[in-house]
């Protein structure tokens, strides 16, 4: 069995069905990734699985063992990184590293050995007498991974660990998580920055808590079967209001580049032009484009909202 299988998943608060119907499964030495913006249930899902939340109905395994059923191993045996994962501010970087293994019963002479490898890929070693208050946002991210893997887990669960990361923090971060992935270590990772999903061997897109679409990143976008056109405008608002607008198109969506849009049952390309024209919404051209991921995820959230 992988070591992460979810099957039927559903959570309700009250009223509010936070998870419906979920199911899938990560496969050993893989990265899944949980794609989808906030309030989407991907924090639900990864409470659940590291057993801090009861659910309804449908099963949950971890490393084949029924998490309800066995919280207190898959406690022991996962490394989870939540959304705010507390570092002590007033903690130096090694003391922090310290705290942890003797949180979790590694012997000091494994944390010491343990550290120096965790500092190694983890370029913490520089700034071992830094309080963590004082590291930047990437690095404390860094921190909070490496006090996380401290105990050697086999399984981690990341809930959104590049939230708030300037982009190079962020790039670093992912090449670790591909060398953990390479070292035979089981991710389970979620973020709502879409560019994530292509560093992940498997993603799945969520929303409202459903998964809409689950594939390799590189395939999700087959998914998407209309042509899709992309007005190149530099007025993308006044473009967008105009086409929206007309029964020429099916669905439309601003993007940095302009506009993209697919056409409505008979409609052509040429009679957006011709309707941009008689309104004067200035552009240079419209021209068909390959669906991308954010263009897949928006026509799934338009169609899941009617």
């Amino acid at each position: 069995m992988d070591p992460i299988v979810v099957r039927g998943l559903c959570k309700s608060y009250g009223k509010v069905q936070a998870v419906k119907d979920v199911s899938f499964s990560v496969t050993r030495g893989s990265i899944f990734g949980l794609i989808g913006p906030d309030g989407g249930g991907k924090t639900t899902l990864m409470r659940i699985i590291v057993s801090l939340l009861s659910f309804g109905s449908g099963e949950v395994f971890f490393q084949g063992r029924r998490v309800d059923r066995e919280p207190d191993y898959v406690r022991a045996h996962v490394g989870y990184m939540p959304q705010r994962f507390s570092l002590y501010q007033d903690l130096t970087v090694e003391e922090n590293l310290r705290f942890f293994g003797d949180l979790f019963e590694v012997p000091r002479a494994e944390v010491k050995a343990r550290r120096e490898r965790l500092y190694e890929f983890s370029g913490l070693a520089p700034f071992g007498t830094r309080r963590a208050g004082a590291l930047s946002g990437g690095m404390k991210q860094k921190l909070a991974l490496s006090c996380m893997l401290l105990h050697a887990p086999e399984v981690v669960v990341l809930d959104e660990p590049t939230f708030g990361v300037d982009p190079v923090s962020r790039a670093d971060f992912w090449q670790i998580l591909q060398s953990l992935r390479d070292q035979g270590i089981t991710i389970l990772v979620s973020t709502a920055y879409m560019d994530e999903a292509l560093q992940c061997d498997r993603v799945a897109l969520v929303y409202k808590g459903r998964i809409l679409a689950a594939d390799l990143p590189a395939r999700l976008p087959d998914h998407f079967t209309d042509p899709l056109f992309l007005v190149d405008t530099d007025a993308p608002l006044a473009a967008y209001e105009t086409i929206s607008s007309s029964a020429l198109c099916r669905e439309c969506s601003l993007f940095g580049e302009g506009v993209h849009f697919t056409l409505a049952a008979g409609a052509a390309a040429e009679g957006v032009a011709e309707l941009l024209k008689d309104r004067r919404a200035s552009f240079r051209s419209i021209r068909p484009v390959p669906p991308g991921l954010e263009d897949l995820f928006l026509l799934l959230m338009k169609e899941e909202i009617l």
